[in-house]
């Protein structure tokens, strides 16, 4: 089954995705609850509605299917950054509003990632999903083109530096 399908987007690639939100129970005197991204699955039902796969009284589970990870071109160093690491992650950017929690945009880049948690909103990177790691590292390794190295300059005899010829004796 191949979960990656072409698009007619600049990207070229995408996965259809679904997100697992867990609500954990606090006793805590300033919150209740503690939302977060718990999974990113390929998304066999895009068109499914939200559903709870888990509730008791502590812990409650939603999957939110009809998401997309995009792979853009001018992100593939965030997509080779995030492969090498020691556990690739599919950052999760979700808000919480008067309906409940809702997860809005998924990527696999560790630069637009960090974009998005600098910026304020709520970020959870959660682990990638194994069946899309070699086609997140072909991607990178296509498009992605690491600046060369520049040579070192040291200075030289003839570099009198900013002080000039001064000598302190």
């Amino acid at each position: 089954m191949h979960f990656m399908q072409k698009t007619a987007d600049v990207t070229g690639q995408s996965w259809a995705a679904a997100v697992v939100m867990e609500r954990t129970a606090l006793d805590n005197r300033w919150a209740s609850e503690k939302w977060e991204a718990k999974a990113v699955l390929p998304d066999l039902t895009p068109a499914a509605p939200p559903r709870v796969i888990v509730d008791t009284p502590g812990l409650k589970q939603i999957l939110f299917s009809g998401l997309r990870v995009r792979l853009h071109k001018d992100e593939a160093e965030g997509y080779a950054m995030n492969i090498t690491s020691a556990q690739p992650k599919v950052f999760v950017l979700w808000r919480d509003d008067d309906d409940g929690v809702r997860p809005e945009m998924l990527t696999a880049s560790y630069h637009e990632g960090s974009r998005w948690l600098d910026s304020g909103e709520h970020v959870d990177g959660v682990p990638l999903p194994v069946e899309w790691v070699a086609t997140l590292a072909a991607f990178s390794q296509e498009h992605y083109r690491p600046e060369p190295r520049k040579k070192p300059k040291y200075a030289t005899s003839k570099d009198k530096g900013r002080m000039g010829n001064w000598r302190p004796d």
